[in-house]
């Protein structure tokens, strides 16, 4: 019997898979060489291969593409990234070379509208969906991009209140309302906080929308799953609901022309990830057009707003196990040289697994391990994977290091634990690489933040004036 981690990876899944192959005992991600990686910038390290981020956009018009033209669909698609999985320029910049549309979910992000119109990367025609539970300093910023003449910018109506806020907006403009989803029987509450509730949607459009079509009109109705895109009932039966609620209100709302049906499309986090992108994407299609065809109303629109899909695969953390601690008969840690908690605080938070995989070593025995961050914190480890609830690495034979991998975390982990900053134990930000293809066509890298520095944290906790 082999007993090689190699002979392991390749017993148990198919590989080797998109983006990950191994070449003389070392893994390759989307072509890279990661040992090279590491030996020119070292590790802890962040990486971001931004032309992932279109391959993922352009994969899934294209899936979309297709559905339409199976079920000759009569509508438009519209895919828009949501902003709060990674606002980094280089991502939202690199996302808006491939023809997409923004969400955005708070005050700050139209900040980073208008950079963009300055920059010249947007313009004017550019769909941005405004969702989220709105204060004052966001719906006033709404409405100085609908005043200076943005005119797809759609807010969506999260309360019955929202409305009031738009009074100082001049010209006429377009609206959407959130329909609030009914959660999972495991969720601790059954409705979503977030939008109407769909009986209250058809009076809430006659008293206060119905009849000011020249100030105002209902475009759009919006509605996200919390659990994701997901082929079971409970999925069907929310979907179903806004389609059907769609065709009431087309019936007196002949404006209303589009349905977002949010983000959710779920990334590889195990080798054994298996998802039909493509079914899903068929079905959903033609659930809209079949219930819109019953009910004899024109087919909206459709508008999606991925963005854990968009930008996850398109990052990576890189660790190197700086230490074996075995301390008992049954618990080998491997500890890395950074934490889990600031790097990755899904992992922490929510119990989130990642595709984790060794850069090197591959072709050395394997055994069972925990991996530990360098905190003193009890809970700064991680103890499985998405398809077992144990973890398998390369024993630490030779003089090299072990190199480990986290792939796929791209979105939310910068935005959670907060770039910069103050971290847990004062454990620093990794360096982070950017990898792109330059104006010709060629790959660079080069570092977009060099590792946290000791006098950068010093002076925000009032050491250095």
């Amino acid at each position: 019997m082999n007993n090689t981690y190699i002979d392991l990876v390749q017993q148990t899944f198919n590989f080797p898979q998109e983006g990950l192959n191994v070449k003389d005992g070392n893994l390759h991600f989307n072509g890279l060489d990661m040992k090279a990686i590491i030996a020119k910038y070292g590790t802890p390290l962040k990486l971001s291969y931004l032309p992932k981020i279109g391959m993922q956009i352009n994969k899934a018009k294209e899936m979309f593409a297709k559905a339409y033209k199976k079920h000759k669909y009569d509508g438009e698609y519209y895919y828009c990234y949501c902003t709060k999985s990674s606002h980094f320029s280089f991502v939202v910049e690199e996302a808006l070379e491939h023809g997409i549309h923004l969400e955005t979910s708070y005050a700050y992000d139209i900040e980073i509208i208008k950079k963009l119109y300055e920059k010249k990367r947007i313009t004017k025609d550019i769909f941005i969906i405004c969702n989220g539970f709105k204060q004052k300093g966001y719906t006033r910023r709404i409405a100085q991009l609908l005043n200076t003449g943005f005119k797809n910018v759609i807010p969506i109506l999260d309360n019955k209140e929202e409305l009031q806020a738009y009074k100082s907006v001049k010209v006429p403009f377009k609206l959407g309302i959130r329909v609030a989803a009914e959660e999972e029987p495991s969720f601790p509450f059954y409705t979503s906080r977030l939008g109407f509730r769909a009986k209250d949607i058809l009076e809430f459009y006659v008293d206060h929308i119905e009849g000011y079509e020249d100030k105002f009109q209902l475009k759009m109705l919006h509605i996200f799953l919390n659990k994701g895109i997901k082929d079971d009932i409970y999925y069907w039966s929310e979907l179903n609901k806004i389609i059907n609620l769609y065709c009431q209100l087309k019936k007196i709302c002949p404006e209303l022309d589009s349905l977002n049906i949010g983000g959710g499309f779920p990334i590889k986090h195990s080798l054994g990830f298996e998802y039909d992108y493509q079914f899903m994407i068929n079905e959903i299609v033609s659930n809209i057009k079949a219930t819109c065809k019953r009910n004899k109303v024109q087919m909206p629109n459709i508008f999606t707003e991925f963005g854990s899909y968009t930008v996850g695969e398109s990052m990576a953390h890189i660790y190197s196990v700086i230490g074996e601690k075995v301390q008992n008969d049954r618990e080998n840690w491997y500890m890395i040289d950074s934490s889990f908690i600031t790097t990755l605080p899904d992992t922490w938070g929510i119990g989130e697994k990642f595709l984790m995989l060794p850069i090197n070593k591959w072709d050395n025995e394997y055994q069972r391990v925990v991996l530990g961050g360098i905190t003193c914190d009890s809970h700064d480890y991680y103890d499985s994977e998405e398809h077992i609830n144990e973890v398998f690495l390369p024993k630490t034979t030779g003089e090299e290091p072990l190199y480990v991998g986290f792939f796929h975390t791209g979105a939310y982990q910068d935005q959670i634990s907060g770039y910069g900053g103050i971290k847990h134990c004062l454990i620093p930000s990794p360096k982070h690489v950017i990898i792109e293809h330059d104006k010709n066509g060629k790959l660079i890298d080069w570092v977009y933040a060099k590792e946290q520095s000791a006098q950068s944290m010093l002076k925000i906790l009032g050491y250095i004036k």
